[in-house]
This record gives structure tokens, sequence and C-alpha cells, in this order.
């Protein structure tokens, strides 16, 4: 072979190695993990005086606000996932928090608050407002609140700036994941993917998205510090759950009780006069330990209320052994009253709830029944925050609250009977008015089903031993009339039980046991039309009775003192007392 023609050859395959060199180069360049990074300022982006929200496992919608580099947030993220009893009056501008025995208030952009009428001072503006919204300090928040928090700065120039906020409210089984060795979180899930954040081994990461994995060999996981990304899953352990416990201490409400099934009747009082007649209508009651006379009923729009509440009254009926709550109610008040005026101004509620425990104390009551009725879907929050507010003072002053409460609905979850029960003593349902005027139908006032709904839909949001039942001492007599258009039917009367017999004789019937009421049932023709009725006796009320034992419920409120017949008293007292 020439000279010249090996040159060639040695040539060739060194341009050939070369050529292979630079192709398992360009190949491990190819296979090779990136190595360019991406800031955490660039990656979540957060504008300038905000900081990023991870509440839990998920990146939120919304961004924290810094003052100050303190991290605040928006109303209404606090009351929705963190604290609801944080209640904001926009018309006065005053943010109030209410504890079990603290009633705590402030303005915006003050760096103190009204502590059960104390200034009590802050380091931190508490809330701020912006465009109308308010801001609260989350270190205020987390001081009330079964939450807790932390905040990361920024990596770049401005490092000393909040940047992120991990807010936990939500506890339980979170699925976890420790590294087997050094690796990176990425901002996708590729190798080729920009570096989000080195991790040593043995860091745990919080597996994201339910435990599922991310794109393809990557699973999608979170660091303690936040950054949340996308990790090779070969750099990964065994994944394995661990609990998130709360280490929040709640302050605890406490509650009044009776020792002894309450016994309660309403006494309907409209005149100061018939504070007198207290003595006849006790006269043949037996096993009664409440009574509730109807003394107050507001009297405007500023928190002001008219009140028959007599001394003489009170003492008479310690002297029977009775407690006396005195009723306060909304309606009939025989002036032009807006609740929601009432409710929703703190000074008109503040007004309210002092003024009636001042005048409980005055006249030594033993509590105070609040009996708020038809109250509109925007006026519940403030009725809910008023029975809040009224439970602190009502604590206070050793008096018990009791809230009347129509049965729970689809259509009346706005009276939040699950946070009655929290804050007040006796939670009251009125287990009747079952049919009325409205109905369109003639039946029952409080049929067995209906007493039985009602109690089993209170107690699952309110403990059993605050559950008082309603029961009725009336009922209705119905008329159906035929016309053209059907049957037309309305109310005739509405009779006291200690009436029905009468009526029955006057009409020559008797009544017949209905098993799917646990009702006596009347019907007869009189003048061209059908009347029925439910009747309200003993064997209905002790069927009742049952049920509210039944439950281990608190005990019985009958409406109203002077309906019944004497006889009922020693059902009632052994049906609630345990005789058979």
């Amino acid at each position: 072979m020439e000279k010249h023609e090996k040159i060639a050859i040695i040539g060739s395959v060194l341009v050939l190695v070369v050529m292979l060199g630079l192709g398992a180069l360009a190949l491990m360049r190819y296979l090779a993990p990136s190595t360019e990074t991406m800031s955490l300022e660039e990656y979540y982006k957060v504008p300038q005086g905000e900081a990023l929200i991870i509440m839990d496992d998920k990146l939120y919608s919304k961004n924290a606000k810094l003052l100050e580099n303190e991290v605040y947030v928006d109303l209404e993220t606090v009351q929705q996932r963190l604290n609801k009893r944080f209640y904001w009056d926009e018309a006065e501008q005053i943010l109030t928090l209410t504890t079990p025995d603290r009633i705590i208030r402030t303005m915006p952009g003050q760096k103190l608050v009204r502590e059960n009428g104390v200034d009590v001072p802050y380091t931190d503006v508490i809330f701020f407002l912006e465009n109308g919204v308010p801001y609260i300090s989350l270190k205020f928040v987390a001081e009330f609140s079964d939450m807790r928090y932390e905040t990361y700065t920024a990596s770049g120039a401005a490092q000393d700036v909040v940047q992120r906020v991990m807010i936990t409210c939500t506890y339980g089984d979170y699925l976890y994941v420790n590294t087997n060795r050094r690796t990176q979180i990425r901002v996708e899930g590729n190798r080729k993917s920009a570096v989000l954040k080195e991790l040593d081994e043995g860091e745990t990461l919080m597996i994201l998205d339910g435990g599922g994995t991310g794109q393809g060999s990557f699973y999608t996981v979170m660091s303690a510090d936040g950054v949340r990304g996308y990790v090779d899953k070969k750099h990964l352990d065994e994944a394995f759950y661990q609990k998130v416990v709360s280490s929040y201490v709640p302050e605890k409400y406490e509650s009044i009780s009776m020792d002894e099934p309450v016994n309660m009747a309403w006494h309907y009082v409209e005149t100061m006069s018939a504070n007198n007649k207290l003595g006849d209508m006790l006269a043949n009651v037996k096993g009664l330990n409440v009574i509730s006379p109807t003394w107050f009923r507001l009297d405007g729009n500023e928190g002001e209320f008219l009140s028959i509440a007599s001394e003489e009254y009170v003492t008479k009926a310690h002297a029977l052994g009775l407690k006396v709550w005195a009723l306060v109610k909304n309606f009939d008040t025989g002036t032009e009253v807006d609740s929601y005026q009432v409710l929703s101004r703190t000074s008109s509620r503040e007004r309210l709830a002092a003024s009636l425990v001042q005048e409980a104390v005055a006249y030594a009551l033993d509590g105070i029944n609040v009996d708020f009725e038809l109250i509109s879907l925007e006026t519940g929050p403030h009725y809910v925050q008023f029975l809040r507010e009224l439970s602190v003072l009502c604590r206070q002053a050793g008096l018990v609250l009791s809230v009347d409460n129509y049965v729970p609905t689809s259509y009346n979850k706005y009276y939040d009977y699950a946070e009655q029960g929290v804050v007040v003593d006796y939670v009251v349902i009125m287990a009747y008015d079952e049919h009325t005027s409205v109905s369109g139908e003639a039946g029952s006032v409080a049929s067995i089903s209906y007493v039985e709904q009602a109690i089993a839909d209170t107690v699952a949001m309110v403990p059993a031993e605050k559950v008082i039942v309603g029961i009725p001492f009336y009922t209705r007599l119905w008329k159906e009339t035929a016309t053209e258009d059907g049957t037309a039917v309305s109310i005739a009367e509405t009779p006291f039980m200690s009436a029905q017999d009468k009526l029955l004789s006057d009409n020559d019937v008797t009544a017949v046991w209905d098993e799917a009421t646990a009702q006596y049932y009347v019907e007869y023709e009189k003048d061209g039309a059908k009347y029925r009725m439910w009747l309200e006796e003993e064997t209905s009320i002790a069927e009742k009775i049952k049920r509210v034992t039944g439950a281990n419920a608190a005990g019985v409120a009958a409406w109203r003192l002077g309906q019944e017949k004497k006889e009922i008293w020693d059902v009632i007292y052994e049906c609630l007392n345990g005789a058979e």
C-alpha cells in the first residue's frame, strides 16, 4: 500500500473517531439532566406587596397582602377557611372577634383592640382596607384559630421580603416520601426542565394530587418550605402516610345546664297587669321548673326594647321553685322594627345585648330566652353574631341563654344551629306548626314523624343535652268547603288543649286513634262543610316526650301556659323523669 493511501486511511479513521466522540458527547449532553435553574421569583411571579398563599397542599386562589412585611389575609378567606367568628360591620367599619368570654373589636389601621370595653395595644396593625376589602393580620388570626403558618422570603435581591406563606388548617393523613440521594425539584416532570430547588439526601417531601404521579417517571411534590414541582421517582424512597395533627387548644365554651330535665312553659304576658295572674296560671301546674314570660320586645332600630318585667313576679316564681327565663322577641312589637337594621350594626346590636343583660340582672332573672322569628337570609349572619355577643355577656352575668328556633330545614340553614349549639346554653326547637294557614291542606300541628325528624335533625348539629323540644298545648280545627275550583281549606279555630273535649261534645263526635300521627283524630260535617282536627292531649304528648327522652335531649318547652288541661302536668313530669 502506498504511503499516501495509508495516510488517507488513518485520516478517515481519525475523522470517524472524532465524529463518534462528538456524537457520544452530544448524546451524553442530550441524556444528561439540565442544570438550568429558575428562581422562585420568576416561577411564582408574586406582585410587589403581596405573598403567595399555599393552603395545606394547594396553591390558593388569592394572594396575601404585605404591610411592613407582615402577612394579611382577606376577610372572606379568614371566615371561610380559618375562623368563621371574625365578623365585619361594613356600615360602621368595625371588625369583631367573639370568643367564649371576650368581645374584641377594632377599626381599620389601628394597633389596638377594644377587649370587653378595655383598650389593648398591639405591635402591628390588626387590619386594613384595600378597595373596601378588609385584610386581617395572619398573626392575629392565628392567636384565635385552629391553624398554623410559616412565611418564607424571596431568594433574590429582596430576600428579606416575605414571598410565600404556608398555612395549615386541614388535618389528617398526608402522603410523604423521602429522597434517597441528592436530587432536584424541577419546574416540569422531565430531566430537561429547569431546577427550582436542590435537595439533599433524606429530605421529606409531600406528594401532591391525592398521591398520584406527576408526568411519567416523576412525582408531583412540595418541599417543607412550599416549593412545588416534580422529582424523579428513582431518587425517592417508598411513599408513606403521615398524620398532620393540630396543636391548637381552643378556648372552651362553658355552658350552664340544669341538673334535672328541663320542664319549661312560655307564659304569654302582654301587659304589666297580666303579671298579677301568675298565681292563677300556676294553680294546677306540677313539675314545672322553668317559666318564660314574654316580657321584652324590640322597640326601634337602635337596639331599644320595651320591658314589662316585674320584681314581684320573679320573687313569686322563685318561691315556687321556678327559674325565670324572660323572653325577648322581634315580632308583634307594635312599632316598625327592622331586624336587619338592629342586628347588622355593631352599635345597635351592642346596645340591645347590654341592655337585656342589665335588665335581667336588675330583676334577678335566671336567664334570657331569645325568640327572633322571620329572620331573613341576609340578616342571618348578623343574628348569629348577636347570639355570640349576647352569650359572652350572659356567661359573665351567670345567666342562662336559650334560643327558640324553627324546625331545621334546607331553607333556614343560615340560623346556624351548629354554632348556636356551641355558644348558647340551650337550643329550643319549636316542634309544632307543622300545618298552618299557608300549608294549603289540613293536617296535624305536630305529628309524631314531624317531631321525630325535628329532634333527629337538631341533635345532628347540636349536643342532645342542649336541645329543648317545644310541644303544643293547642291544635287546629280545619274547615274544608267544596267550591267550583275544588276544596277550600281554612282554619276554623285554634282550640286550646283544655277546650278540645267541649268542642267534641258540642258536635257529638268521638275521636279515634291515628297511628300515623300518634294523635287522636276527629272529623265531622256541619253546615255543608267538613271539619277535621288532630288532638293534643295526654297520650299524644306522652308519645312526643318518649322521643325527647329517647334522644337524651334536655327536656321540653310548652306553648303556652294556660292552654293546657291540668292532667297534662302529671304526664309531662312522669315521662320526663322516667316513669312508665
